[in-house]
């Protein structure tokens, strides 16, 4: 497990249905200054809550991606609503208002699949509660090219469609609650070396 943690450049994390309480839980319990990008969709229809819904660590800046920003360290990027989030081979965003993917938008197999073809094994991907299927293609293409996938434990997932489907399709590294999401994520921090 910890040759994979060692190279962790990004993670991703994915929810719908119950997301907000769930990543709420997540970062509070990450450390001040908390250096690996997070980039986060989550399915909230046209109307945004960032980052007022939200509390980041001290230190790490959470806004909504925009077009052509380059992905940094210390920073925890949205999908805006309305929108389809694409990473490029540059680290940077683009964002596409293209047909809905499992009747979303922001689609998180859109933006998984983008970010598995950029960082390939250098990328976490999580899925936490949600109510649709949306995910389960993207966790499956990350864990296909090399990255490392967690997926919410069931017992504890507020909605268990969007997890159980996860778990389905993307046979993922590790079933997890939100605390030992968490800490996976902050030993993934103590070996994250910046790109920038």
């Amino acid at each position: 497990m910890m040759a994979n943690i060692q190279r962790i450049q990004a993670i991703f994390i994915g929810t719908s249905a119950g997301g907000v309480f769930a990543l709420n839980k997540i970062f509070r319990s990450l450390p001040d200054n908390f250096r690996t990008p997070i980039i986060v969709v989550l399915h909230l229809g046209e109307k945004s809550l960032i980052p007022s819904a939200f509390y980041p660590p001290k230190g790490v800046k959470l806004v909504e991606a925009d077009e052509k920003e380059i992905i940094k360290s210390k920073h925890i990027y949205f999908a805006p609503a309305g929108y389809h989030l694409l990473v490029e081979n540059d680290f940077s965003f683009s964002l596409t208002n293209e047909e809905k993917v499992q009747y979303a938008r922001p689609s998180l197999d859109v933006t998984m699949d983008s970010l598995a073809q950029a960082y390939q094994e250098n990328l976490l991907g999580i899925v936490l509660t949600g109510a649709n299927e949306d995910g389960a293609e993207g966790l499956a293409t990350i864990k296909r090219l090399g990255g490392l996938t967690v997926v919410q434990d069931l017992q504890e997932a507020e909605h268990k469609t969007m997890p159980a489907a996860a778990i389905k399709l993307g046979q993922p590294d590790f079933i997890l609650s939100l605390k030992d999401i968490s800490s996976l994520m902050i030993k993934i921090e103590g070996t994250y070396e910046s790109r920038n």
